[in-house]
Formats: C-alpha cells, sequence, structure tokens
C-alpha cells in the first residue's frame, strides 16, 4: 500500500542528522531523497546556499520527512509517535537508545495499567515517543502518530476523529474508550484513546484536561500525497472549512 499521509517535522538545523539517528536504532530503515536550499528565496528563507532543506527518511516502513526550517516552530509532546514492541526487551532497548542525551520524561518506563512496560519521552531532538510492549495485542502498524488534544481543545478529539474519518478515504473509527467518573480532572465521556484509520494507516488521538502549558503548533505536520489539482482542491476545502 502506498502512504498517502506523511509526518512533516519542523527541525531548526538538524533534520538531516536526525533522520540518520532514528534510522539507526529502528528496523526496516533508510534515509532517502536529500534536497538543498539555493540562492533563489534566500530574503525567505535566510538559509545557506547548499545547506539541507529536507530529508526523507523511512523507520518501520513509515516515511517521514524532515525539514531544516530555521528555529520557528518547536516540538512538543501534543503530536507523538507510539511504537508498538512485542517484547519487553525491544522496549527497554528503544528506550535506552531515544533516551540518550534527551529532554524531558513524561511518563517514566514502568507498569501501567494499560500495559506492563510502557514510557513516553522526547529525545534529545524533542520529537515526542511513546513505546509500548504489547503483549498478544496484534501489531499491524508499527509506529502511530498520536494526537493529543489539550488545553484548549481538551474534549475536541472525537470531533477531530469524525472529521478526518470523513474527509479521508478508506478510513475508519476503530476504537474509543471514554474518561469515567473517577477520572478527574478528565471530563468523563471524553476520550481516553481512540484508534482509527485514514487511507489505510493508523493514528490515534485522545483529550487530556490536565494542565500541559502546549497544544498544535506547525512543528509537526501531515503532508498528503495528491495526485491531481482537483484532488488537492477537496482536502484544502474540506480540512480548512470552518478552520482556523
Amino acid at each position: 500500500m502506498q502512504q498517502k499521509i506523511t509526518p512533516f517535522l519542523w527541525f531548526d538545523s538538524k533534520g538531516e542528522e536526525a533522520a540518520k539517528f532514528y534510522v539507526s536504532i529502528f528496523q526496516k530503515s533508510s534515509v532517502g531523497n536529500i534536497t538543498r536550499y539555493t540562492k533563489d528565496g534566500f530574503d525567505v528563507h535566510h538559509m545557506p546556499a547548499g545547506s539541507v532543506m529536507t530529508t526523507e527518511f523511512e523507520i518501520e516502513g513509515i516515511r517521514f520527512v524532515a525539514l531544516n526550517g530555521g528555529p520557528v516552530f518547536k516540538f512538543n509532546p501534543s503530536i507523538s509517535f507510539l511504537v508498538a514492541c512485542n517484547h519487553k526487551e525491544e522496549v527497554d532497548n528503544l528506550w535506552s537508545k531515544l533516551s540518550k542525551g534527551g529532554g524531558p520524561i513524561i511518563m517514566e518506563l514502568g507498569s501501567y495499567p494499560m500495559s506492563e512496560r510502557y514510557g513516553w519521552l522526547q529525545d534529545k531532538y524533542g520529537l515526542s515517543w511513546q513505546v509500548m510492549f504489547f503483549k498478544d495485542r496484534v501489531i499491524k502498524q508499527k509506529i502511530v502518530p498520536t494526537l493529543m488534544f489539550s488545553e484548549g481543545q481538551s474534549g475536541e478529539a472525537e470531533a477531530a476523529v469524525n472529521l478526518y474519518t470523513t474527509v479521508f478515504h478508506n478510513s475508519a473509527i476503530d476504537h474509543i474508550m471514554r474518561y469515567g467518573k473517577v477520572e478527574e480532572p478528565d471530563k468523563e465521556g471524553t476520550v481516553k484513546h481512540a484508534g482509527f484509520t485514514l487511507e489505510g494507516q493508523e493514528f490515534a488521538a485522545m483529550d487530556s484536561n490536565r494542565v500541559h502549558n502546549f497544544t498544535f503548533n506547525e512543528a509537526i505536520s501531515f503532508m498528503v500525497d495528491c495526485r491531481t489539482q482537483k484532488e488537492i482542491d477537496y482536502y484544502w476545502g474540506s480540512l480548512t472549512a470552518d478552520g482556523g
């Protein structure tokens, strides 16, 4: 299956370095096409001619693009990448490599109700990873982009999932787990975890009513591969309707 939706990661200047780092620790991985800045457009991008602009790379069969765009946007945990692992040892190995020289630990590596071995961290480039032991659960997709609706957007996860699965083809809501009465400060009935499929690719979403001091920004976006102008117009119109 051709990948329709590609995570697009905005780095200051270390996109190529980060891509090589991820490729070195994940399987089924490789660095692909690299583009470079030219003199044209310098008054806009302010990047030296010849420096790396984008690096395409693939890890665990999922294609990513890393952009060196300057110090404009910074990663935060509102979008993270869940890594599904068959063995606890795999969790520990990835945690050791991703946490080396890394940023804040969001959830310490340990045992939780949803998994016997799980942790959530930001790596040395600021990118956020959830590493989870799946035990006997079937793993269809190794790396799953996960959206956390927090701050003023808490409570909007279900509406977002409904929109995305309506706009994109070959899509479905796979499951929704909801918060109960005893899980304050999260509001009863909002999304604790939702799994959904867009264009045959797995995604996840959750609400969090806790204080995080971050929400979505342009540091991580999703590039939709379109073949025609008509298709571009369809997605643009559908995703910007009543949007920000």
